[in-house]
């Protein structure tokens, strides 16, 4: 019973913390799919910024916990809808379709996540110090973004799926790769490992993958049941100190 207490103090913390950043809606479109993305509302011109890929089932409370913290460390955050409006899926069948979609038609998503990246500069961000990061499925699209070569400083790749079709060739990546890995998780193979290693040793890219002892697939997240306090804490210092590096 304390533990059940406990987790839901903490989500009402979570909460709570979410509304004291005020986030402002940004329209952009892709064609004529209507995209909502989500800007924290101290921008300033020429501040370093992160874009922010959220989970499969669109933004969440995560992405947005994510952003008012970033902004707390200086950062511009704008956080990316990669689905459209009229798609956010509602419950994990839909999330898996969808998802599924994007990780399937990855120029589709390389370019949602171009799009977004474009709306960030019109903001006023500095286009010479962007870095991406995601989550779940959107650790996925940070990897596509490195492969897409989009112009920004580094990736962070937040249990993200590692895997990629073995038909499409490696292309050399041009950006840094931080990926924060849980130990235990089970959406991800042996081998995705192995070729994602071989894929950037081969572009010899400046990359570092940290894994997580306890962890399951969604260890950073305060809302499952696979949150790891302890180790998501230990992610996001990993992730700020990636950030100061290629950002500051």
């Amino acid at each position: 019973m304390k533990k059940i207490i406990n987790c839901f103090i903490l989500i009402f913390l979570f909460m709570n913390s979410i509304n004291a950043q005020n986030l402002k809606t940004v329209v952009y479109q892709d064609g004529q799919q209507k995209l909502n993305g989500m800007i924290t509302d101290h921008v300033v011109k020429n501040l370093p910024g992160v874009l922010i890929l959220p989970a499969w089932k669109g933004i969440d409370n995560e992405a947005k916990q994510a952003a008012t913290d970033l902004a707390k460390e200086g950062y511009v955050a704008f956080i990316a809808d990669i689905y459209g409006e009229g798609n956010i899926p509602t419950d994990n069948a839909s999330a898996a379709k969808i998802a599924g979609k994007y990780k399937s038609d990855f120029g589709a998503y390389q370019k949602r996540i171009d799009l977004a990246l474009k709306e960030m500069i019109k903001a006023g961000v500095n286009p010479n110090k962007i870095a991406i990061i995601g989550y779940c499925f959107g650790g996925t699209g940070a990897l596509e973004a490195a492969r897409a070569q989009l112009h920004v400083q580094g990736v962070v790749s937040i249990h993200g799926g590692l895997a990629k079709d073995i038909s499409r060739k490696n292309i050399p990546f041009k950006t840094k790769i931080l990926i924060e890995h849980p130990a235990n998780d089970e959406s991800v193979k042996q081998e995705d490992i192995v070729n994602l290693t071989k894929e950037m040793d081969e572009g010899k890219t400046d990359w570092q993958f940290i894994t997580y002892a306890n962890s399951k697939h969604t260890f950073t997240n305060p809302e499952s049941a696979d949150y790891n306090k302890t180790m998501a804490d230990r992610a996001w210092q990993h992730t700020l100190l990636f950030l100061k590096e290629v950002l500051k």
